[in-house]
């Protein structure tokens, strides 16, 4: 397996994690349960699970009327898509 497959990989596993995260999250929150903090959440994002978190901001109508969410979510995932871009570029221009 080679490194593109390998982070590909990592990413869609990452993505999946996040979005079941934001599921219980919003699970829990109706119950009137423990939850997932706000930090652990924007750390799934922080590891590459962008796409996942905002998927599961959309699909549970969870933390959309927190800025942090709103914004963050998406500047991390600009952030990070530019640096994977970079990244790709300097493994394949080798």
């Amino acid at each position: 397996m080679n490194v593109i497959s390998l982070f590909l990989w990592t990413m869609l596993i990452v993505n999946i994690l996040t979005f079941v995260a934001y599921g219980i999250d919003k699970w829990l929150a109706v119950r009137g349960s423990w939850r997932i903090s706000e930090t652990t959440l924007l750390w799934l994002v922080t590891l590459g699970g962008g796409i996942g978190a905002l998927a599961g901001m959309l699909t549970f109508r969870h933390k959309t009327k927190h800025v942090k969410f709103t914004v963050g979510v998406p500047a991390i995932m600009i952030t990070e898509f530019i640096l994977a871009n970079i990244l790709l570029y300097m493994i394949t221009s080798q």
